[in-house]
């Protein structure tokens, strides 16, 4: 059985995010929020599950590319590999830099800044969108005529850097901090003061930011304030993923006239009247009266993250043999539990009716390929329960889940 070894990178992420937050309460430093953790990782296991049916596609896309259309026939050698390395650097500089000043790829690319934390989890906000768009770019690469092979294993290695510059726990480096992109640099990338908005744009190397004027040092007199420059203040999956993505088209809809329009769809953010945001957050999170977060919250959202977490595991490493139709229902498992997540740290009330859906979704799964006749007597036993006393199991569900502490 072929396995898919990539999935022990999971764990490797997960254990560095563990010594990180260890670290940091062993220094006294509060660089973990319990509900920016989990949003943060949460957006992770969507990104690297979906991962899992489009990194076969961007290889053939750079295969067919590179078989068509390259210009020069490049083949592997020591000095090749550091071309490679420099080509896909500046790519990604520019990237980067134009995902934050163009809506349309901003509303891809503004997942990965909502965090008001910054630690390794945070490394974790990418979506399967920005993937996309990033491939869109790195196709330059195949044209040259760098082979497919060549630039999905160097993309590997360079997707792995960004991981150690999510910290706080690390100062400035020394003579690194001149020529690659460091803690303290990219800390500066993600903060939200006026003195360091769209700076540091650089995956790897930090040259560059210098060589087009948009490197700023981290400085001892002003804190970096991490977030988007109008926190999201919501930690709802869904709204995480499409809030700016309904900003643009609500702007869209409003412009008059095509020039109007196209402003909307590649102009800058800071073009986008920040008053849409206000009203779409009316429409769309009507937000209840908050309660203090149980113990039994904290609980049932760490094991709902373990539990998915474990799913994205095995699902990752046996993705070759896994049966198509048992790994769409893992995928929409997963994904129903992230929402379910979300809305648990937003504390909404119809998260029983996500609940019921994923008992669908294990019935579903136990009766097509695990066709155990106790299991799949159990499941509908419980679902007919459910379904007969599905209010007052809701309302006892609400009432554990949502205590209200009147303080």
């Amino acid at each position: 059985m072929e396995l898919n070894l990539l999935a022990f990178a999971i764990i490797g992420f997960l254990l560095f995010m563990g010594v990180e937050y260890l670290l940091a309460r062993k220094t006294g430093k509060n660089y973990f929020q319990f509900a920016e953790s989990v949003a943060n990782i949460n957006v992770g296991i969507a990104e690297r599950l979906l991962d899992v049916f489009t990194t076969g596609i961007f290889y053939f896309f750079f295969a067919y590319i590179h078989e068509h259309f390259a210009l020069f026939d490049i083949k592997p050698h020591w000095a090749t590999w550091v071309a490679l390395l420099l080509f896909t650097d500046f790519i990604w500089y520019w990237y980067h830099r134009l995902a934050h000043e163009v809506n349309i790829l901003w509303a891809a690319h503004v997942v990965h800044h909502q965090s008001e934390d910054f630690n390794y989890t945070v490394s974790a906000r990418i979506t399967v969108f920005q993937a996309v768009i990033r491939s869109l770019f790195w196709a330059v690469l195949p044209f040259i005529g760098f082979p497919p092979a060549m630039i999905t294993s160097l993309l590997l290695v360079h997707g792995l850097y960004p991981f150690f510059i999510h910290t706080q726990t690390i100062g400035k480096l020394g003579i690194l901090e001149y020529f690659m992109v460091t803690p303290s640099h990219h800390r500066v990338h993600h903060s939200s003061n006026e003195v360091y908005l769209d700076k540091n744009y650089g995956d790897v190397f930090i040259i560059w930011d210098k060589l087009f004027g948009t490197f700023v040092k981290e400085k001892e007199d002003v804190k970096c304030v991490f977030g988007l420059t109008t926190p999201l203040k919501s930690y709802s999956f869904l709204w995480q993923q499409f809030h700016f993505a309904l900003e643009l088209f609500t702007a869209f809809r409003r412009a008059k006239g095509f020039r109007a329009k196209w402003k909307v769809v590649f102009g800058k953010p800071d073009d986008i009247d920040g008053n849409i945001r206000p009203e779409l957050e009316q429409k769309w999170l009507f937000a209840p009266a908050k309660a203090k977060n149980t113990k039994f919250q904290r609980v049932y959202i760490i094991a709902q993250t373990t539990l998915s977490l474990v799913l994205l595991f095995f699902t990752v490493l046996f993705e070759k043999a896994i049966p198509h139709g048992l790994a769409a229902l893992s995928v929409l498992f997963i994904l129903l539990s992230l929402v379910n997540t979300g809305a648990i740290l937003e504390q909404r009330k119809w998260i029983f009716y996500l609940e019921y859906t994923r008992m669908l979704v294990i019935l579903a799964a136990l009766i097509f390929y695990f066709p155990h006749l106790y299991a799949v007597g159990t499941v509908v036993f419980a679902i007919l329960l459910v379904t007969l006393y599905f209010r007052t199991l809701q309302q006892r569900f609400d009432r554990i889940l949502y205590q209200r502490v009147n303080r």
